[in-house]
């Protein structure tokens, strides 16, 4: 199945390109949610992080405390390296398990972190949806509440902007308007039906 991987800065509008594609047919698997699943009901996910970070890291309800792991990640680059190997094989795991399990033209992984994390492997194509960074501080600010001072420290650990632009296969600038995006992204569902039809040739034949 042809794989698309779609990955972009925070605030620059991933899951509204993921949401749109799936709406035109294709099958769209979240790294994110996963990973809110895994750290909401996943026993053996929970233990883990209980073992290396301690309990405190568990919030009353079973599930992981959010906002006490953000402090503690954010603020010790070894803290974020063990959490993220433990979540990102188990997220890697899943996504393929579900890839697995569609029935679309094709799949797109939504993974934030894509290069950080080294799974453009997973993909055929990678797919920037990109920002300005201002305009990527200014949207976070507005649907979260976080300070700027602690968006400026996500998008300081992810791959800098330009550096993302330039290893990818497609993209998408989402500055302008919202039907610019929307055009933007039926011509890259168009495109992509092409490949799958082309992939399939080559399968087949």
């Amino acid at each position: 199945m042809l794989t698309i991987a779609l990955t972009g800065g925070i605030g620059s509008g991933k899951s509204t390109v993921a949401a749109q594609l799936e709406r035109l047919g294709a099958g769209v698997i979240d790294a994110d949610h996963i990973s809110h699943a895994l750290t909401r009901d996943d026993a053996d996910t929970l233990a883990t992080i209980a073992a290396t970070f301690g309990g405190e890291m568990i919030a009353a309800d079973g599930t992981l405390d959010r906002a006490a792991m953000r402090a503690r990640v954010f603020s010790d680059p070894e803290a974020r390296q063990r959490l993220e190997s433990i979540l990102h094989p188990r997220i890697e795991a899943r996504m393929c398990a579900e890839r697995a399990a569609l029935r679309t033209p094709y799949a797109v992984l939504v993974i934030p972190l894509l290069f950080e994390t080294g799974q453009q492997r997973l993909a055929d194509r990678v797919l920037v949806v990109d920002l300005p960074e201002s305009a990527q501080i200014e949207r976070v600010r507005a649907r979260s509440g976080l300070a700027d001072d602690e968006i400026a420290r996500i998008i300081a650990a992810q791959i800098p902007r330009a550096r993302r632009c330039a290893r990818a296969d497609d993209l998408i600038d989402n500055s302008g308007e919202p039907q610019d995006l929307a055009e933007q992204v039926r011509r890259l569902h168009q495109h992509y039906l092409r490949l799958t039809a082309g992939k399939t040739d080559l399968q087949s034949g």
